[in-house]
């Protein structure tokens, strides 16, 4: 095996990533109430509901919902969190739902079977020295928020995720040491029903709702991070944003700007009010190009200064290649951003375009902006996984994936960046988030469920599982 030749540091935060709404099942038990994940069909059909004005969050029963079964974490926290542990996790990256603590989001008061539930997974990973690290809100607004207030268009839900925040860490402040506030928040962007729980109507202009949305979810996060660090002294509070950089196709001087305008309302524009503090200069020039108004509350603006994320969360799993006149270039076949194709970088089963040295860009590029520690919370190939006859899963491909990305890392480190951890996402196979599907598999851990329901939900350790217990056990030496 290679040997990496560059030190993590002896702190450094190895482990896996997981959301509630993608693993846990137990769709009604223990008075959770509905969240938007369970309301999202499986297979195509679901890509193309993110992406089209109008959806109205009900349940269609001639429609299998993969979320509501998922892999069963439920009921099999303790035998995954085993497998966890035995490949030498520090940390596990996970969420709470949102929907088992307010079941409608809207109560006076949290549901105790619900956070009796959280109580049971934090104590087994802490049996074993994994550390939580837990995501606020990760894509699964409750359902009653989006019918009754229009999701975070309303500045009610600010009250009512308060409220939630309030009570998770008064309840866990002696079990979580590290927190984030929403998930890839800047993927409302192109994904409003998943990051800010509501679908554009067919007849409304986008902008105005998405960056009120925003402004809401800014004033939470700051209120998030007051309460976090008045309640938890001792606790890290971060931001997580979803980057991909984005490179220029050629020199020509219009397309260099066109990439760097992108790569500022994409990647940037989120993290420099959490991070920052306040609005970045260059999104008034595109406040007025789109006729965008904020609603401010007196206060707002002073909050949201004061009260800044410790660090940066991030996911990356690919680069984006932008030009200006994309009429005459193929492009990516990636279904989360589109982009043109990249003649330089291969790409997934799915479009995914794989390249490793983006990773060491990004890590530059943060660090470089912001000097705040940075955490790798999602990274990871979603591929098709065989089980051969006798058992085994085979997926050189995945470990191939990973070790690249985990030299980047080690790269950026060299490069002067402070990198806290690492969480790949999906250490488990789950259900997709964008498509619904089990055979979109990113694990170490092998789950026999798949696209049509079937399965026997029996964990299977891959090739992947022994080379991760590796690069833990030699702290990113051996890869």
């Amino acid at each position: 095996m290679a040997t990496n030749g560059k030190k993590f540091p002896e702190s450094f935060l190895w482990g896996g990533a997981t959301a509630a709404n993608q693993l846990e099942g137990g769709f009604h038990e223990g008075n959770k109430g509905m969240n938007i994940a369970d309301v999202l069909p499986g297979g195509k059909e679901r890509l193309a509901i993110l992406q089209s004005p109008g959806f109205d969050f009900q349940i269609d029963e001639s429609k299998y919902y993969p979320n509501h079964e998922a892999i069963d974490f439920y009921h099999r926290y303790k035998e995954d969190i085993a497998l966890f542990a035995e490949m030498g996790f520090k940390a596990y990256r996970m969420s709470i739902a949102w929907t088992r603590i307010f079941p409608n989001g809207d109560e006076l008061e949290p549901n105790e079977d619900g956070l009796a539930f959280y109580d049971r997974v934090f104590d087994e990973l802490h049996k074993y020295g994994i550390e939580p690290v837990v995501t606020i809100s990760h894509y699964e607004m409750p359902v009653n928020l989006v019918k009754e207030y229009g999701g975070w268009r309303d500045r009610q839900v600010v009250t009512f995720f308060e409220r939630y925040v309030n009570a998770i860490f008064k309840r866990y402040k002696n079990k979580v040491k590290y927190w984030m506030t929403f998930n890839e928040i800047n993927s409302g962007l192109i994904m409003p029903i998943m990051g800010l729980g509501f679908a554009i109507h067919k007849e409304e202009d986008r902008y105005q709702p998405t960056f009120q949305a925003y402004h809401h979810q800014f004033v939470a996060s700051s209120i998030a991070v007051k309460a976090c660090h008045e309640l938890i002294p001792d606790a890290k509070i971060g931001c997580m944003i979803l980057f991909a950089p984005v490179y220029s196709y050629d020199s020509n001087p219009e397309n260099v700007m066109y990439a760097l305008q992108e790569e500022n309302i994409f990647n940037y524009f989120c993290a420099d009010v959490q991070v920052r503090g306040e609005y970045p200069t260059f999104i008034k020039r595109y406040f007025k190009k789109h006729n965008i108004e904020l609603d401010i509350h007196e206060g707002d603006l002073e909050l949201i200064k004061k009260h800044t994320v410790d660090y940066i969360g991030f996911s990356y799993y690919m680069s984006r290649t932008e030009k200006k006149d994309k009429s005459d270039q193929e492009n990516t076949q990636g279904n989360i951003m589109s982009g043109v194709k990249n003649p330089f970088l291969k790409a997934s089963d799915w479009g995914w375009e794989i390249d490793p040295i983006g990773l060491r860009i990004s890590l530059n590029k943060l660090y470089g902006r912001y000097q705040v520690p940075l955490f790798v919370v999602e990274n990871g190939l979603g591929a098709y996984d065989k089980v051969e006859e006798d058992g085994s899963i085979n997926d050189d491909y995945r470990i191939d994936y990973l070790r690249e990305h985990i030299k980047a890392m080690a790269e950026a480190i060299e490069d002067g960046v402070d990198l806290m951890g690492y969480t790949s996402w999906g250490c488990i196979d789950l259900v997709s988030a964008s498509t619904g599907e089990f055979s979109k598999r990113y694990g170490f851990i092998y789950v026999d469920k798949h696209d049509d329901g079937s399965g026997t939900l029996e964990r299977k350790k891959k090739k992947s599982f022994y080379w991760y217990k590796d690069v833990i056990t030699t702290n990113g030496e051996k890869l």
